[in-house]
Formats: structure tokens, C-alpha cells, sequence
């Protein structure tokens, strides 16, 4: 799926406003920023929210108007399948791989048309038994979200996939807190692992937090994938700008994450090549902290540890007391084995 350990999701939304070309700006943000994907979201209005639903309180306080209708907002942002396929081609212009969420049954089928292999199930579907049977039956690779979840929960919802066709080492699961933005005393990180663990499947981690310091951390902790939410301009009108990053905070997110994973290297504990060379200039050897004589006994009053480590090591020293000197030697010699009787 990708070329890197940690997939990184550059998470458009509905941030494109229903305007292709802003959307287009966006996936050349995802490219600049270097992302693996770039995602955005497949839903009817009609299909996901009835006609009198109210907004989220983020959404209301994100959007700033009057209209508290969830529906009306919804209708302005879905986009058709020509505008996906329109986007499709210009992330395979550009070079980036190109995602977008099915909110239900009829997205599924709409991108598995268009030949999406990997599908992102946002957190809202995890409870939709339908969605997630057919879904399971597509064999496709997942990613699955779970802000709001208990871990029973998603327990489920695993189950479902597998048994409806799809092998659980084709799923990723993401943690996830589905509040924008998302408090830090919320976020619950290690939470990813007791997913990862009580379940055993790969796992993620899908951020609302400012910032990117929590998706940096979850990559030290083992996510296999990172999706984060980014916009051109917080200031722009919608629901989800104000608790995205902005391009230049993409860019340094993605390396950022390219760091770590470069930083976590292998689980075996020895010297790099870089250190090998300060071993002898960091460490130390034996030496005499006096002069001694020929046949004189060596005591601990007689040794001094120095810089460099390129004679006797000092885990030699329990050897070393009581040996005898050979010859005379003034202080600060280092010792050889050759002084020794």
C-alpha cells in the first residue's frame, strides 16, 4: 500500500467545499506535504442524515451561521461520482494515492466501480451491520475507524469483516476520538495498543488533536497508518477547517512521522556506525594513578581510570589488583598486559 512503514492519509474531507478545484489544490498540498493518500469522503446527503438532524456542536461553533440544520450543510459538500473520478485521475497525474470514505452501502459500490483497492470506513459506520457485511464481501483492503467505541465494539466489527470474507491481515484499525479538535486529556493513546493487542490486527491511529505532536507520538508507539484532517486556509467557512492542519503543518507532520520511523531503527541494542568511532574516545582504560616499582603489587590507591579506551578496560580491574608490575613506571602509564607478572 505504500513505501514507507507508517502510511500517512492526508485527510481532505469535505474541505474541498464542493469546488473541484479547490479540491485539486488540496491533493497538490498532499503531494507537496509528500503523504501517501490523499482522502476524501463519498456520501448522499439523503442517504446519511435525515431531513431534521441537528448539527454537532463542533460543527455549529466550526461553521459560525445560523442554520443548525445537519442536512443542509451535508447537501452543499457531497460529491458524485464523476467528481471522484475526476479526482482519481488527478492523484494518479500527481503521483498520490487517492482514498475516499463510503458512508454507506451505495458509496461502497460507487468506488469499488472506479477501482478503489483500499477502503477507509469512518468511525460513524462501525456500529452499520449492513455497510460492514458488504464491505467484508468486496475481499478489499481496510482501514477502520473507531471514535466512539468500546472495544467490544470494534471487536465486532471485525468480526463481521472477517466473517463476511475479508482476512483480518487485510485490517488496520485506527484509534480514534471523534470530537473536533480533539482534547489532549481525550485522546486515550495507548489505547491503540490494547486494540492492537486484545484483538490482534494491525493498528493506526486517526487524529483531531492541534498539532501534531500526538500523531508523531502514536508512530513511536507503533501505528502502521496516520490519517490526519488538513485544509488550505483554517479560516475558510465549513465544518471541519478550524481543526485542520494547514499545508506548511502537513509538511512538517509528515516528516516529522518520516523521522521517527527512520529513529526506531531495529530492536537490537549495539553501536551504530556513526558511534563506533567515539567508542575509544568516550570510554577509558587502565592507568597508574602513581609510580610504581618492579614487583610492587598493584592496589586500587595505585589505579586511575582515564580517556581514551584503547588499552586495559576497566571491567578488567578486579583482575588487575594484586598482579605484579614487572618493571618501574612513572604515573598516568597506561597499563599493558605485557607490565604485568
Amino acid at each position: 500500500m505504500s513505501k514507507h512503514n507508517v502510511i500517512v492519509i492526508a485527510e481532505a474531507g469535505v474541505n474541498h467545499n464542493g469546488d473541484i478545484q479547490l479540491a485539486k489544490k488540496l491533493i497538490d498540498a498532499a503531494v507537496d506535504a509528500r503523504a501517501d493518500y490523499v482522502k476524501f469522503q463519498a456520501f448522499k446527503a439523503d442517504k446519511l442524515v435525515s431531513r431534521d438532524a441537528k448539527k454537532a456542536d463542533y460543527q455549529k461553533k466550526n461553521i459560525g451561521d445560523n442554520d443548525d440544520n445537519q442536512y443542509n450543510m451535508l447537501k452543499q459538500l457531497e460529491i458524485d461520482q464523476r467528481f471522484h473520478e475526476i479526482l482519481q485521475s488527478y492523484c494518479a497525474e500527481k503521483g498520490i494515492g487517492f482514498l475516499s470514505s463510503p458512508f454507506d452501502t451505495d458509496g461502497i459500490e460507487m468506488l469499488h466501480k472506479i477501482g478503489m483497492k483500499l477502503f477507509k470506513v469512518p468511525s460513524g459506520e462501525i456500529t452499520n451491520l449492513p455497510y460492514l457485511r458488504k464491505l467484508g464481501q468486496l475481499n478489499k483492503m481496510i482501514i477502520l475507524s473507531t471514535g466512539m467505541s468500546t472495544l467490544e465494539e470494534i471487536r465486532t466489527a471485525l468480526e463481521i469483516l472477517v466473517n463476511s470474507g475479508t482476512p483480518k491481515n487485510k485490517i488496520t484499525i485506527l484509534h480514534c476520538n471523534t470530537d473536533y479538535p480533539t482534547k489532549f486529556e481525550d485522546v486515550n493513546l495507548l489505547a491503540m495498543n490494547t486494540i492492537g493487542s486484545e484483538l490482534d490486527v494491525s493498528v493506526g491511529y486517526s487524529d483531531h488533536t492541534p498539532g501534531i505532536e500526538v500523531p508523531v507520538a502514536a508512530v513511536a508507539l507503533g501505528a502502521t497508518v496516520i490519517e490526519k484532517h488538513f485544509t488550505l486556509d483554517r479560516t475558510m467557512k465549513g465544518p471541519d477547517h478550524k481543526a485542520s492542519l494547514e499545508p506548511d503543518e502537513l509538511i512538517e507532520m509528515v516528516q516529522s512521522i518520516r523521522n521517527i520511523e527512520i529513529a526506531l531503527g531495529s530492536s537490537e541494542k549495539k553501536p551504530s556506525e556513526s558511534e563506533r568511532k567515539n567508542i575509544p574516545i568516550a570510554r577509558k582504560s587502565i592507568y597508574l594513578a602513581r609510580p610504581v616499582q618492579a614487583g610492587q603489587k598493584l592496589t586500587p590507591q595505585d589505579l586511575i581510570m582515564l580517556r581514551p579506551g584503547d588499552g586495559l578496560s576497566p571491567m578488567k580491574y578486579d583482575e588487575i589488583i594484586g598482579k605484579t608490575v614487572t618493571t618501574d613506571q612513572p604515573a598516568n602509564h597506561k597499563l599493558k598486559l605485557s607490565d604485568l607478572g
